[in-house]
């Protein structure tokens, strides 16, 4: 990108990997005629607290309300994106993606649509975490290296390498 302006701004992301045993939820759409997925989340607001925007985030998404999880969430990975993509100069973007989990009475509780303002209806799909290696995802989080869905990841395996124009292409 030639545009001095390009990742001169910094937004920050929060993102759910949200498990049900072995399960993530995704939100699916078709965009040019091809699947993607994208893991629950969205842009932080001015002056909130990261937390709070997780939970604001997957209550507006999905009806998921955080404060009845049996645990918090963990910060499970940070993604550094500075990916050109059609439209007006791209933020820099940080993605912060946290793991939770759920039990089968709360999944069943959960939204089946997700309407987004930017990138239409969506609708709620699960996977097998370990299957979703081949899939168009956003974030581009290891989902399917994970050893299990409980796993902890080391702390060296936080922070991904950051996306570019030169290892990311938008939809």
């Amino acid at each position: 990108m030639t545009d001095s302006s390009a990742f001169s701004r910094i937004k920050i992301r929060v993102a759910a990997a949200l498990f049900c045993g072995d399960e993530v939820a995704l939100i699916h759409r078709t965009k040019n005629g091809r699947d993607q997925y994208t893991l629950p989340g969205g842009n932080v607001e001015d002056r909130e607290e990261i937390p709070q925007a997780l939970a604001r985030e997957l209550d507006e998404e999905l009806g998921l309300d955080l404060a009845q999880l049996a645990e918090p969430p963990q910060l499970t990975w940070i993604r550094d994106a500075m990916v050109s993509r059609p439209g007006s100069t791209p933020p820099r973007k940080l993605h912060f993606v946290f793991r939770l989990h759920i039990n089968d009475v709360t999944r069943s509780r959960l939204r089946a649509v997700e309407h987004d303002d930017t990138g239409g209806v969506g609708r709620l799909v699960w996977a097998h975490y370990a299957k979703t290696a081949g899939y168009a995802l956003f974030p581009p989080v290891p989902l399917a290296e994970l050893g299990t869905s409980t796993e902890p990841v080391d702390s060296v395996g936080v922070l991904l390498p950051t996306l570019d124009d030169t290892n990311y292409r938008w939809i």
